[in-house]
């Protein structure tokens, strides 16, 4: 019988501050201090875990890709918020071209994202694109 690996989830890191996040302005300065001088290098996708009040409990980086694309898996997102007990999510990735609209996938994986996650009463309240100086708000542009 094979032995299961686990992936561990990182709880909210003592420099990092829980918060309730109330805006998309505000989610993007919180998932900002996650990414260094790699927000222009290369594509990194990750999971913000909040509780039912929005306040933040949790984050992990789910993957890290080349200058134009990452790999990213809805069983691993599924994983990591439910084993946090989550009640909402913010996804964010960057594009290190700078360039913030969303790409036909990134659109297609936000829907397959929310409906799978969504099978467990977890909503997905935003996705958020960064850039090196600004960010794109699904919820803001109406689409999720």
């Amino acid at each position: 019988m094979k032995k299961i690996r686990t992936l561990s989830i990182k709880s909210e890191p003592s420099e990092f501050e829980s918060v309730r996040i109330v805006s998309s302005k505000q989610a993007y300065n919180y998932i900002r201090q996650f990414y260094f001088d790699d927000l222009t290098i290369y594509e990194s996708f990750y999971l913000l875990m909040l509780n039912r009040a929005n306040k933040t409990i949790a984050y992990v980086k789910i993957s890290q890709g080349g200058v134009s694309g990452t790999v990213v898996d809805l069983k691993i997102i599924a994983k990591y918020a439910i084993e946090s007990l989550c009640s909402n999510v913010i996804l964010a990735h960057n594009h290190p071209s700078g360039q913030t609209k969303p790409s036909d996938a990134d659109i297609k994986l936000t829907i397959k994202i929310k409906e799978g996650l969504g099978l467990f009463d977890i909503n997905v309240i935003d996705h958020i694109i960064l850039g090196e100086e600004n960010f794109y708000s699904f919820a803001d542009e109406g689409l999720l």
